[in-house]
């Protein structure tokens, strides 16, 4: 027997399945998948969205769809402890979901540069980037693996391998888009290496 579950639309408050894409009354998405979806919410928006999404957990405290989904608005919103215990929680119900991984690793840097966040949370990183690229091969998850690479490894003169060289040109084989990397750098709250 298959579990039905309901949220309030995020738009609206009118009552749908969780597995419905858009709101059949104000047309609002109702589930944010992507950053790229969070990136598209205003701040007024963004904030109807989490306060719904936090409404609807504590109903389905274990769904994967609404915590990843409330991760993105916490992450967007700069509140990186909290988005990375809701992709954590995320993680824990759905283990296929590769842009999880990648936005959790991004929650781990908390805004800093790589080069000044310890060893042991730049260890986690390397796993969360590593289960991504398990999941699913993207340039954007290698160029984000070559920043790390470039600013911890490299600039501190540690041996690594693959080098960031190198995840950097897999990372363009791959393909990537510049807006994509300029919405990556945005979360990180970071500037490009001119060098990549």
């Amino acid at each position: 027997m298959t579990n039905v579950i309901e949220i309030k639309c995020p738009g609206c408050g009118a009552r749908l399945q969780i597995d419905q894409k858009e709101c059949e009354f104000c047309h609002a998405p109702v589930i944010i998948s992507t950053m790229s979806d969070a990136f598209s919410l205003s701040a007024q928006n963004l904030s109807k969205y989490q306060k719904s999404y936090e409404d609807d957990l504590k109903e389905n405290p274990d769904n994967a769809e609404l915590n990843n989904s409330l991760a993105f608005c916490y992450l967007k919103l700069g509140f990186y402890d909290k988005a990375l215990e809701k992709f954590d929680k995320a993680i824990e119900q759905d283990l296929n979901n590769s842009e999880t991984y990648l936005y959790a690793a991004v929650c781990v840097l908390a805004g800093r540069k790589p080069f000044l966040t310890p060893r042991p949370e730049i260890d986690k990183i390397e796993k969360y980037i590593n289960a991504a690229l398990m999941i699913e091969e993207k340039g954007l998850y290698r160029y984000f693996q070559a920043y790390i690479k470039y600013d911890y490894f490299k600039r501190k003169f540690f041996k690594t391998t693959p080098a960031w060289e190198e995840c950097l040109a897999q990372a363009k084989a791959d393909g990537f888009s510049p807006s994509d990397v300029n919405q990556l750098f945005s979360i990180l709250k970071q500037e490009i290496p001119s060098c990549m």
